[in-house]
């Protein structure tokens, strides 16, 4: 990772635990059970990469692009993704634990969320547009003036969304799903 511009790269064990590598491209590149915990990854470029089974947990993101990244068994406790470049932000999680991550004020349509704790995270003012939720507990998850057109919550679990301030036009809910719309009426649905 001494290389400004890295491609097609795999890093398998990489330990960058409060650690600093920033001003980096990252094209194609795997990232394999690496641990970044509390480093500072701010003001890099990542293009078409993937992170499998890493820890990320406080990871220091500000000004990075992630254009086309996924996560993948990885541990994403407390990212300020929010920090992150908006010019083609593109990011997906399979089987993640993204606890008290923020994303708010972002664009993320047809965000992908599969098998994915995110507690706590905060979707503020978001656009997630037609994403997906697929198997996820959204338990304590903060959404308020999001834009949650045509997402699918049909398998997503503990989420409570204030429908007068969240715009949610053909967003998709089991019946199990209406209690978390109806919370704060305090009503019992039977």
């Amino acid at each position: 990772m001494d290389n400004l511009v890295n491609i097609n790269q795999v890093y398998d064990k990489t330990n960058l635990v409060n650690k600093s590598l920033t001003h980096k491209e990252f094209e194609d590149c795997i990232f394999k059970n690496c641990d970044f915990t509390n480093a500072n990854f701010t003001n890099n470029s990542l293009l078409d990469c993937e992170f499998i089974d890493c820890n990320l947990s406080m990871m220091q993101v500000a000004n990075t692009s992630l254009k086309n990244v996924s996560f993948t068994n990885c541990k994403i406790i407390g990212v300020l993704f929010a920090n992150c470049n908006d010019f083609l932000f593109e990011v997906k999680f399979t089987n993640c634990t993204v606890d008290f991550a923020s994303f708010n004020n972002k664009k993320m349509l047809k965000t992908c969320f599969s098998n994915c704790s995110l507690k706590e995270v905060n979707f503020q003012e978001t656009n997630l547009s037609n994403s997906i939720f697929d198997n996820c507990n959204l338990e304590h998850a903060i959404f308020n003036n999001t834009n949650l057109t045509a997402v699918d919550f049909t398998s997503a679990i503990n989420f409570k969304i204030d429908p007068e301030f969240n715009v949610l036009k053909k967003a998709k809910f089991t019946t199990n799903g209406l209690l978390g719309l109806l919370d704060k009426y305090d009503i019992k649905i039977v």
